[in-house]
């Protein structure tokens, strides 16, 4: 079992410019994979893959040339999945305070090499904080539920 948060610095790139002159969107999501990715195989010890990214929000444009922030943090698990929360910073590299500009629940899978879920350590809230971001995992999880069901009949 390894820690239960990570962060990630860079700075934003001229090569992840959208036509408005600012970071991609895509390139938001990429970072927030990534991060979200280092997290959860750090916690499992092993592989891991994405089978749920959901409610992205993006508060405030990136731009070229700022020091991004990707900050991933466990906030529950099942028996194989781990819930993380990924919210992304950025400033001026001159700058003292970040700003918040995106963030969003990514859920991971721990896999063996055949790609069958396999058991993750579990998650012990450690404090109100921790226990607060567990409750509003588990209220997206019932959530998704009534929103899956309403999806279903335009899955072919």
């Amino acid at each position: 079992m390894g820690s239960k948060s990570l962060a990630l610095r860079f700075l934003a790139e001229p090569s992840d410019v959208n036509f408005g002159g600012k970071v991609h969107g895509g390139m938001v999501m990429k970072w927030i994979d990534q991060g979200g990715f280092a997290c959860a195989v750090n916690w499992c010890g092993g592989y891991a893959v994405t089978i749920y990214v959901g409610g992205i929000r993006f508060f405030k444009p990136i731009h070229i040339g700022n020091l991004v922030e990707i900050r991933a943090k466990l906030i529950h698990t099942g028996s194989t999945s781990m819930h993380i929360a990924v919210d992304v910073f950025s400033k001026k590299p001159e700058d003292a305070h970040y700003v918040h500009n995106t963030h969003c629940i990514i859920i991971f899978v721990a896999v063996d090499t055949e790609n069958n879920p396999i058991k993750v350590p579990a998650f012990f809230p450690e404090g109100e904080e921790e226990e607060r971001n567990q409750k509003y995992a588990i209220r997206l999880m019932e959530l998704r539920k009534g929103i899956e069901d309403e999806m279903q009949s335009f899955q072919s």
